[in-house]
């Protein structure tokens, strides 16, 4: 967890206070870590496994959001607005995660630093949500399948520095995640393959040229 960058930039006595107030609580695939609409009880950070955060449509279909992979922390917005959570979380393997309970929560916002940083994580994820934003109003289909790979390639939410080759992610969760048919990505994962970018594998898209990858982004 000390690799996160938001979490590494914290004071050292932020750190331990923060990891100090915390529970490890274990969850397996499927488990709800909280529903939308849940009053906001904890702050998390995930030690290992992945999430994803989602809402369901009117049609009952999942709008995936985010995968929320081991290392970041999340859940503040919900505990400083006090209201409650407006979306799904659910674990996709088994996972661990360090629970700061409201009640610890506010204590820490009594320091400063620890404000700060809030304030700092949560724009953070403000400028993530704004990507998403953008992606969806100002790119097309293509352009838009590429973006989110490198950014799952960086971890989604993570924002590693480092691209990881292979993205762990079934078509059918990527096409939910953009909003999108099975088979409109389908399509476009398979010439995107034949221009040599990715290579599709079972359950995971491989990426061969991050930079043919990232050449899509401006694609019309």
């Amino acid at each position: 967890m000390r690799t996160n960058q938001w979490f590494s930039a914290l004071p050292a006595e932020e750190q331990e206070a923060l990891i100090r107030r915390g529970e490890l609580i274990t969850l397996h695939p499927g488990e709800f870590l909280f529903h939308r609409g849940d009053a906001p009880v904890g702050f998390y950070g995930i030690k290992s496994g992945r999430f994803k955060a989602f809402t369901l449509r009117e049609d009952g279909k999942e709008a995936i959001l985010a995968v929320i992979e081991a290392g970041n922390w999340f859940g503040q917005t919900s505990l400083t607005s006090r209201q409650p959570r407006l979306r799904d979380v659910v674990a996709l393997e088994r996972s661990t995660v360090l629970v700061v309970k409201a009640a610890s929560f506010e204590e820490l916002m009594q320091s400063n630093a620890f404000v700060r940083a809030i304030n700092e994580l949560q724009s953070i994820h403000m400028n993530w949500l704004y990507r998403m934003v953008e992606d969806a109003t100002l790119h097309s289909t293509r352009a838009r399948i590429a973006r989110r790979l490198l950014l799952l390639a960086s971890g989604d939410v993570t924002f590693s520095p480092q691209c990881r080759q292979d993205v762990s992610l079934s078509q059918d969760t990527l096409a939910m995640m953009l909003g999108i048919t099975r088979q409109t990505l389908s399509l476009e994962l398979k010439a995107m393959a034949q221009e040599g970018a990715i290579t599709l594998r079972y359950g995971r898209i491989e990426i061969c040229s991050r930079d043919l990858l990232a050449s899509f982004q401006d694609y019309q």
